[in-house]
């Protein structure tokens, strides 16, 4: 199994728009941050987690031709509104694309996209994305694609946010807080990705110093840190991290064991 980071950004991206600061500024490529998305690749089976607004350009670089399902964590725009680009795998495998995620994201999707689910065929010699969206129910196991997915949900602000396990792997993003049940989930994990969103408290993500925290009580063999931020550059966060944790970087692939 591998984990392709996508894009490992906040919703701002980076660089950011109208910002002139070092890391904003910076020539290293591990410094330009899409916003977040990842893969999870076996041999037989693509799943994507989230579609945000760089899809097509992410999916691109990664050279990636096939999904075969989607995963959602929440319904923020930053994760959610690159949708569209879906359409050509629905098209290339000419049935529904399976698109898997929390009821309350998936009724957004719903309410913010109608065009997708219009009962009308489209006009002849055009296109939208063919989607088949199943609602997730935390802490119950389904299998996606062949591959064997564990939903978890957790605080973020005023929303509940799904991440997923995946055997010896974990996507958290969005996260705040993790309560004792999902903690006893996730331990014996591999390879744990996880938002880390800058040194500071905030009040709907972990800070890094939070995220660190949380991979030392859950025993994690290696950590990733996402969703980050330009008030930290890819090198000056690698020296202040621990040894077995480490900031990811856009197209950042990581073999599971």
């Amino acid at each position: 199994m591998r984990l392709t980071f996508l894009g490992t950004g906040t919703s701002f991206g980076v660089p950011q728009i109208g910002c002139e600061c070092a890391v904003c500024r910076s020539d290293d490529p591990r410094d330009r941050r899409g916003r977040s998305a990842a893969l999870i690749r076996t041999a037989d089976a693509t799943i994507l987690i989230d579609t945000p607004p760089e899809l097509r350009l992410q999916l691109l670089a990664a050279g990636v031709h096939r999904v075969d399902a989607v995963l959602y964590t929440h319904e923020h725009a930053d994760h959610l509104n690159g949708i569209d680009d879906l359409r050509m795998f629905s098209v290339l495998a000419r049935r529904p694309l399976p698109v898997y995620g929390p009821a309350e994201t998936l009724a957004r999707i719903r309410e913010g996209f109608p065009y997708i689910f219009d009962t009308v065929p489209p006009f002849p010699g055009t296109s939208r994305p063919s989607l088949a969206l199943t609602a997730l129910e935390p802490a119950r196991e389904v299998t996606v694609a062949g591959v064997p997915v564990l939903p978890l949900a957790f605080e973020h602000g005023n929303l509940r946010v799904f991440g997923y396990r995946f055997g010896p792997a974990a996507y958290l993003t969005d996260v705040k807080r993790v309560d004792p049940g999902e903690r006893a989930r996730l331990r014996g994990l591999g390879v744990l990705a996880v938002n880390a969103l800058w040194w500071r408290p905030h009040p709907t993500h972990l800070s890094i110093e939070e995220a660190v925290a949380l991979a030392r009580d859950l025993g994690a063999g290696r950590t990733f840190l996402t969703h980050l931020t330009h008030e930290t550059g890819h090198a000056e966060l690698a020296r202040r991290l621990p040894a077995d944790v480490a900031p990811a970087y856009d197209g950042l692939t990581v073999e599971v064991t």
